[in-house]
């Protein structure tokens, strides 16, 4: 038996002494799951820092991460570091994360890269459900070992979704399984590429396609496309490292996060430590 966990948020916009600003309203936190405090380094948005003391997950592990934005509020959220799956003797790692933002809600999901470890045995879900106007501007990095050191994901499995809907219709819906090393390698799965990663901005128009084309065209050491899904803009990375996708994905939120979201980049205080 592993441990289990479960963090679940709901943030609300609520008046304040210099205007309306996003609050965490209400916490439920079970296990290995934290949060200490919401900041709001920037005024109005909340930025939260879900934590996950332990530093590693193991088989057997269940992780539940639930985000719920209300109407008009706007919520950013990051990690202190990466997520780690650990070597299973057998059991599998099982990690769900729920967004879910109301009409005129806006959640950034900027988390620090997954790295399984030879040998993990990890389910992901992550899903996305918009309603009505509500706006998400994200990423997800998973890497496949730990590549700076020479490390290859050579044994283990993986079996990660990541789906986005509106409304209840479906917009985006990816299914990444890897069942041994010969999946790293076929031309449908990574091209031998250690690290993959999607980029996911809702609200785009065809101006805000082509910033993202240019920004991806200056992407050295990564495979990335950019489309756009009416109005869901997803891009697509592959590279050897994390380091060029995540360089890439955080000049995307840079460019687009003033034009989407009316903001300037505000980096969350927590990457500068």
């Amino acid at each position: 038996m592993g441990w289990r966990a479960e963090l679940h948020l709901h943030c609300e916009r609520r008046p304040g002494p210099s205007g309306p600003r996003t609050v965490l309203a209400r916490k439920h936190q079970l296990g290995p799951l934290t949060l200490q405090r919401a900041f709001h380094p920037e005024g109005a948005p909340c930025h939260l820092y879900p934590l996950h003391p332990p530093g590693g997950v193991v088989g057997g592990d269940a992780l539940d991460v639930r985000l719920d934005i209300a109407a008009g509020a706007h919520t950013l959220a990051t990690t202190p570091g990466a997520a780690k799956f650990y070597r299973s003797a057998g059991d599998w790692a099982h990690q769900a994360q729920m967004l879910a933002v109301a009409p005129g809600g806006v959640l950034e999901w900027l988390p620090q890269p997954a790295i399984l470890f030879p040998g993990a045995q990890v389910a992901s879900r992550t899903d996305i459900q918009l309603r009505g106007n509500a706006r998400f501007l994200g990423w997800e990095v998973l890497a496949l070992g730990r590549p700076v050191i020479g490390e290859r994901f050579t044994a283990g499995s993986l079996d990660a979704a990541l789906r986005v809907s509106r409304d209840g219709r479906a917009l985006l819906g990816d299914r990444l399984r890897l069942r041994d090393a010969a999946d790293l390698v076929r031309p449908g799965g990574l091209r031998g590429r250690a690290v993959s990663g999607t980029f996911i901005a809702s609200g785009a128009e065809q101006a805000d396609l082509d910033v993202a084309v240019a920004v991806c065209a200056d992407a050295p050491g990564t495979l990335i496309g950019v489309s756009r899904l009416d109005d869901l803009l997803v891009a697509r990375a592959l590279a050897d490292t994390t380091e060029p996708v995540q360089g890439v994905f955080c000049r995307l939120w840079a460019a687009l996060r003033p034009r989407l979201l009316g903001l300037a980049p505000a980096p969350p205080r927590i990457w500068a430590t």
